[in-house]
């Protein structure tokens, strides 16, 4: 059984930083891509970022590039976003996502509808 647990969101200041991890179990990790989408309450789940096999193939949303970078560490199968220079507009739930990491889904990966994997969710706040 596929498992992705994620931890690290909360409440951080404008300007801030914080970073997710998400550790996955029951599954081929170094044949999987993983991903990172963002949601608020009533709004469709938003691609931020996206990592292929290994560290080099990463893609990130225009409204990230610059400030989050995406890494991973597959001998602990372990999947990270940084995020720096936080914005008002960043707060959201952020989820952590997986699949095999094929060439559609790499072309397609900023749509939920291609990951089968997903965490649970993790509150990002950001707030003065």
């Amino acid at each position: 059984q596929v498992q992705l647990v994620e931890s690290g969101g909360g409440l951080v200041q404008p300007g801030g930083s914080l970073r997710l991890a998400c550790e996955a179990s029951g599954l081929s990790f170094d044949y999987h891509a993983l991903g990172w989408f963002r949601q608020a309450p009533g709004k469709e789940r938003e691609g931020v970022s996206c990592s292929g096999r290994g560290n080099s193939r990463k893609y990130y949303a225009d409204s990230v590039k610059g400030r989050f970078t995406i890494s991973r560490d597959n001998a602990k199968k372990m999947v990270y976003l940084e995020m720096n220079n936080l914005k008002h507009e960043d707060t959201d739930v952020y989820y952590c996502a997986a699949n095999q990491a094929t060439s559609v889904l790499l072309k397609n990966w900023a749509r939920g509808r291609v990951w089968d994997y997903w965490g649970q969710g993790n509150q990002v706040t950001v707030s003065s």
